[in-house]
């Protein structure tokens, strides 16, 4: 039988305890291989890198099969695809011949709402989703303190049992709030954001800038954010289709 090759990777980097703690319970499911960017690369987005050459490196990770890339998350993604397509390229082949599912994540803070747009964890499996392959993007919120890995991991691995159950390919942005209670699927909570500019001064007094954003009202019932706020882990299904479908028919219907 054929064993499911799962690839992991983030944008908090190779070393984050988040991305340590997915690919754990990952190894429950099949054949583990992590490749992710070596440096933090959070709120990078889709980027990829075109001006230079990317490095992959092996990487000890507790006994995971593991490689740092000089990259984006995004780049990350589509390099370990790569890799696996033609695995010689590694320092010790390993037999894979393809990737059927990447995991992206623990991300160290949320990704609700209006944050998936600008996020590297969710970028990291949207690159999958355009390769083919079923991806998931998982985060939790941080507040002052690391999150308990310990206790997201067996709520981790419900989402995973209960997303393996399809053969349909999918794209899934999970959301776990500290200390889980249930399952709720959900769709993206799409608001406006009141975004600020923060101007302030460096230590040798040269001027800076903030970037900060706070949401103008509460989260909608059913929405990623709502679930969240109620103690619920939000599994919000997503498209790369952005066409505005509404738009387009009406569109349409004033040329007629």
């Amino acid at each position: 039988m054929h064993s499911v090759k799962i690839l992991v990777s983030n944008d908090d980097g190779i070393y984050s305890p988040g991305l340590r703690a997915l690919a754990e319970v990952a190894t429950a499911y099949g054949e583990v291989r992590v490749v992710a960017p070596d440096v933090e690369q959070s709120a990078m987005g889709h980027a990829i890198t075109i001006s230079r050459p990317l490095h992959c490196r092996p990487t000890p990770l507790g006994g995971l099969e593991a490689y740092r890339v000089n990259g984006t998350p995004a780049d990350c993604v589509a390099l370990g695809t790569h890799l696996a397509s033609d695995s010689s390229l590694l320092p010790e082949p390993s037999g894979w011949d393809k990737v059927d599912l990447v995991l992206s994540g623990i991300n160290l803070g949320s990704n609700l709402g209006n944050e998936i747009w600008h996020s590297g964890t969710v970028a990291a499996a949207k690159q999958a989703a355009l390769l083919g392959i079923p991806a998931v993007a998982f985060s939790t919120p941080v507040n002052g303190k690391e999150p308990d890995f310990a206790l997201l991991k067996p709520w981790v691995g419900k989402v995973l049992e209960a997303l393996l159950r399809t053969t349909q390919p999918f794209l899934i942005n999970v959301n776990l709030p500290p200390k889980p209670k249930g399952l709720l699927w959900t769709r993206q909570s799409v608001r406006m954001y009141e975004g600020r500019i923060v101007p302030g001064e460096d230590p040798m007094g040269r001027q800076h800038f903030w970037f900060t954003a706070t949401p103008d009202h509460e989260p909608e019932e059913g929405t990623d954010r709502w679930a969240v706020n109620q103690g619920l882990i939000s599994l919000t299904p997503l498209r790369l289709d952005l066409t505005d479908e509404a738009r387009l028919q009406q569109a349409y219907q004033l040329v007629r």
